[in-house]
Formats: C-alpha cells, sequence, structure tokens
C-alpha cells in the first residue's frame, strides 16, 4: 500500500526501538568557521604548516613547535550580516571576543624547544538571522500532522487514527510523533465537537529565524622542535555549547472553498548546552635542510559532545476554525550525547627569506559518520575517578537517516603574506568549503527516534559550499604587534519549511464492488533561495617576550 511509503519510505524503520538527536540539529555542531588571530584570519587560515600562530594549536598543533619565544595575544571584533533584516530586538551586528591565549617556549640542547601554550578561541558562531516568504500551494504544517495522524484500516475499510485522547487532550500515539504534532492535533486538526480529524490546506507561509551563541573551545597545547627540521605537537581540546534559538512561523490557511480564513503561527524556543572533548596531534616536517620548505599532517579525534536540548514552543490558532483549543504550548528537555566524526589536515608552507610566507591547507571529514546518540537511563560510578557517568549508544535510526542527508566536506585554504617593511605586514587568504549537504537530503520527521518526538520544528536548509575573502595588515615595533583582518563568507542554501509527504487515507468500502475507497493525501513545498553572508572585522593585540 501507498501509505507504507509514507516519508518517502521512512515507514520502514517504524518498527525500531525510540532512540535519540535530529540530524539537522546535530550539525551546529559542526565547527567549520575561519576564526582566531587576525593574522591566521587574514592568510585564510593558510597556516598549518608556517605555524607560529595561537590558533594553530586547533588545528594543527605542532605549529606551536615553531615559536622561539614566549608570547601572548588577544583577538576580538565586530560580526555582521548582509541582507538581513533585525528581528525581536536581535542585531545584525554583534562584537565578539574571539581568543585569548599565550606560549611559553623553553629553550633545551642541540636546537630543540619545548612549549607550553593555552588558548581559547570561538570555532562557531551561530549568530543569524533568516528569513523566507513562499507560497505553499495547497501544503501545510497542519496536513502533514494530519497526514502523521492516519495509522492502518478496520475491517469495514475505514482509517485508523493514531491518536488517543486524554483528559481533554489528545496526543498522537504513533513513535514518530512529535511535539509539533501533538499541539496541532490540540489547536486545530481535531474537531472539537465531532471528534473528526481534519486539516486546512496553505496559501503561503512566512518564516523568520533569530540564531545566537557560539562554541567556544579552551586548547591545551604541548609541542616540540627536534633540532629545527621536525616539529611535533599535541593538543587537548574542551568545547563550551551555547546555542539560543527563536523562530516564528506562519501560515495562511484557506478553507475547503479556497477562501482565506486566517493564519496560524508557531513560536519556537530552542535551547541547546554542554560541553565536548577532542584530542588534536600533528606534525611538520622540513625535508629539505637549506630550504624553509615544510608539510604538516594533522589529525584530530572525535569531538565527544554531552548535551541538552531543550524547548518551549506556543501554537496559536487566528483562523475562524474551530479547534479544540485557540492556542496550545509544549516544552520538553532531552539530554543527548553527539560523537562528532575524525577530520584529516594536509599543508604545505614556504617562505621567501624574511619577507614571503605562502601556505596551503586541505582538510577532510566524513560527516556522514556522525554519531547521534541516545543515554540510557542509568548512572554508573567510575571508582578510579570517584565520580558518576551516564553511558549511550547509537541511534541507529538517526545514523542512517544522517548518512542519507549529510557527506563528506573538503575545506581548502590558501594564504600569503608579504613584508612591505621591517614593520609591516600586508596579508590576503582564500577558503572554498565543499557542502555538507546531499542535494535531496531533507529533515525526516517520520522517523522512530526521539530525535522526531522532540522535535518542535519542521523547517530546514540545505547549505551549498561556502567561500570566504579575507585581508590583513599587521603591524610590529619591538615586542608589540597589532594585526587587523577582514573576512568575506558567502553561503546560498535552499529552505524548506517542511518534508514532502505522502499517504492514504481509507474511507470505507464500495457498497456495490466491496472495493477500497481511499483518498491520496501528499504535500511539499518547492524551495526558496536563501544566503548567509557575513563581514568579520577582527583586531588582535600581541606581544613576545
Amino acid at each position: 500500500m501507498k501509505k507504507k511509503a509514507f516519508f518517502l519510505a521512512a515507514m520502514s524503520v517504524f518498527t525500531l526501538p525510540m532512540l535519540a538527536q535530529e540530524t539537522y540539529e546535530n550539525t551546529k555542531l559542526i565547527d567549520n568557521d575561519l576564526n582566531g588571530t587576525a593574522r591566521y584570519v587574514g592568510m585564510g587560515g593558510a597556516m598549518d604548516a608556517l605555524g607560529a600562530d595561537l590558533t594553530t594549536m586547533g588545528t594543527n598543533p605542532a605549529g606551536m613547535g615553531l615559536y622561539r619565544s614566549s608570547a601572548i595575544a588577544v583577538s576580538g571584533g565586530l560580526l555582521s550580516q548582509s541582507g538581513a533584516k533585525a528581528i525581536n530586538g536581535a542585531s545584525t551586528r554583534r562584537f565578539s571576543l574571539d581568543q585569548i591565549g599565550g606560549v611559553y617556549s623553553m629553550r633545551g640542547s642541540n636546537n630543540s624547544i619545548m612549549n607550553v601554550g593555552i588558548n581559547y578561541r570561538k570555532t562557531k558562531n551561530f549568530n543569524y538571522i533568516l528569513s523566507a516568504v513562499n507560497s505553499l500551494s495547497g501544503s501545510s504544517q497542519n496536513k502533514l500532522s494530519y497526514g502523521k495522524a492516519i495509522g492502518g484500516q478496520d475491517v469495514n475499510g475505514l482509517s485508523t487514527w493514531n491518536l488517543k485522547e486524554e483528559n481533554s487532550r489528545f496526543r498522537g500515539t504513533a513513535p514518530f510523533t512529535s511535539q509539533l504534532d501533538n499541539l496541532y492535533y490540540n489547536t486545530l486538526v481535531v474537531d472539537p465537537e465531532t471528534k473528526n480529524v481534519v486539516y486546512n490546506e496553505a496559501d503561503a507561509f512566512d518564516m523568520n529565524r533569530v540564531n545566537k551563541g557560539y562554541i567556544g573551545e579552551f586548547d591545551f597545547n604541548l609541542s616540540g622542535n627536534l633540532n629545527d627540521r621536525v616539529y611535533l605537537g599535541v593538543t587537548f581540546g574542551l568545547k563550551d555549547v551555547h546555542y539560543d534559538g527563536e523562530s516564528i512561523y506562519k501560515e495562511v490557511l484557506n478553507s475547503v472553498s479556497g477562501s482565506i480564513v486566517g493564519d496560524v503561527y508557531v513560536n519556537d524556543l530552542r535551547k541547546i548546552t554542554g560541553t565536548g572533548f577532542d584530542i588534536k596531534a600533528g606534525v611538520i616536517v622540513r625535508p629539505f635542510e637549506n630550504s624553509p620548505f615544510r608539510v604538516g599532517l594533522s589529525v584530530a579525534s572525535p569531538t565527544w559532545y554531552d548535551l541538552t536540548t531543550s524547548n518551549v514552543t506556543q501554537l496559536v490558532n487566528n483562523t475562524t476554525i474551530s479547534g479544540l483549543n485557540k492556542e496550545a504550548r509544549a516544552s520538553e528537555a532531552l539530554s543527548y550525547k553527539v560523537y562528532t566524526p575524525w577530520k584529516f589536515g594536509l599543508s604545505l608552507g614556504h617562505t621567501i627569506g624574511n619577507s614571503v610566507a605562502l601556505g596551503v591547507v586541505y582538510e577532510y571529514s566524513d560527516y556522514n559518520n556522525l554519531d547521534s546518540r541516545i543515554n540510557d537511563d542509568g548512572m554508573y560510578y567510575d571508582a578510579y575517578t570517584n565520580s558518576y557517568y551516564t553511558s549511550s549508544y547509537s541511534d541507529k535510526v538517526m545514523n542512517v537517516h544522517t548518512k542519507q542527508t549529510l557527506k563528506g566536506v573538503s575545506t581548502l585554504k590558501l594564504g600569503a603574506e608579504v613584508k612591505v617593511s621591517p614593520e609591516i605586514s600586508i596579508r590576503a587568504g582564500y577558503n572554498y568549503v565543499s557542502s555538507l549537504y546531499n542535494k535531496n537530503g531533507f529533515k525526516n520527521g517520520g522517523l522512530d527516534s526521539y530525535g522526531s518526538n522532540y522535535s518542535s520544528a519542521t523547517d530546514y536548509v540545505n547549505w551549498g559550499a561556502t567561500n570566504r575573502l579575507t585581508l590583513g595588515v599587521g603591524y610590529a615595533v619591538k615586542k608589540f604587534t597589532v594585526d587587523l583582518a577582514y573576512q568575506y563568507s558567502g553561503t546560498k542554501g535552499d529552505f524548506y519549511p517542511f518534508m514532502r509527504f505522502d499517504v492514504d487515507r481509507y474511507d470505507g468500502k464500495d457498497a456495490i464492488t466491496n472495493d477500497i475507497i481511499s483518498e491520496h493525501i501528499s504535500g511539499g513545498t518547492t524551495l526558496t533561495k536563501v544566503t548567509n553572508n557575513s563581514h568579520h572585522v577582527l583586531l588582535t593585540l600581541g606581544y613576545r617576550f
């Protein structure tokens, strides 16, 4: 039956046990932003083989081995989004403390050096405003919830419903029922008099979303220089996640005759907090004794995140349609884990005298191996650390969806620096970051997973490749340095307010032929083009001693 192909064949996984968090939400944890010191940003981040910059502590730890003296630096800047309008008091401009750290250098024998470093850096900036408006041509969010409420059929050929009434409230009984579905069941989809399940088509939608917050990383580095030919380093990273998102989604609904009956809107507040831990290691080799040419290799372990997500969601029915309630509210919280995939890097660096530095970096990470995990119900005691912890297991259903939706990401960084005088340097760089998303990927609300159960929004964006251009200038006098950088970042994406769906509703048997009478219910939306274009001006103050 077509009903079994509901949500593009997602029904085939509905019988599996309930599991964890959602693919598109988890992509927020992928921190591929270009940030750090102004020198690093000005050169497009292409410093993994050149080294001697505090930011390389988090990209190729061996770069810290090229420090020959101790140093400290602090960086701050202004981030702005172009082509966006302020929403609900959220500004398109924001000041940020982007980096602060230092390295202590200890010279040994035989031209060997041991360095110890610590650095804080914002690896991800969530600040972004999204606005999208488009027609719906008969689809609607409540129609999607209606379709998810359709179960099988009884002996009379009538559809059964995945709904249960408790204390004058309805809730979905299907394992893929979301918080948002339950809000629709109690405001619009269930008729208050007959208790029949109905839907209304929509004429258009209007979506506004504001994201705020950051991922901050504290890096602790140990690096060394062996005879000025081989440089080694290892970094232990601790990440701090603070995400706050608010969306206001509105649909203009139509009656059966096609006339507009008003609008319905969903206000969703989502928060994600937690910590993560990773280990990074690297090596830089100067293969030719009389040449400054360098080759670097780096590897970063998965980041092991321990997170909590929570939401407060309100649905308001501003139509002439009488539902069970004019508004309904939901709030939930879920603790879970996410393990990111390994990341690998190859870098080249070369200097010409004391005047020119050139760098190239290539990084790769296979994000379809992003591991969504659910905490089990137990607390376990670790006698060695005298502490309690929770264990977890992979969300097999969501991880299959992740493999179908995400793909490996390649990052290319190019950078150059030229000293125009002993005190002044100019810099330029370029980045290309390939798309994270498969073209046909979608946010699947029909999975038997806690990621579906705890979902309070249906929209998603398949972002394309990112291009970055950077410029920089540096001034050094005695032991002090002042660096300024500018970064432009541009990304285009395809926005969808909800997924496509197909399901059959059964209306009984024909009195003459005894054939099942059915109606095919389907919906979906055309894509809406969106952009994320940002400008970042960064200032770094440094001191060497």
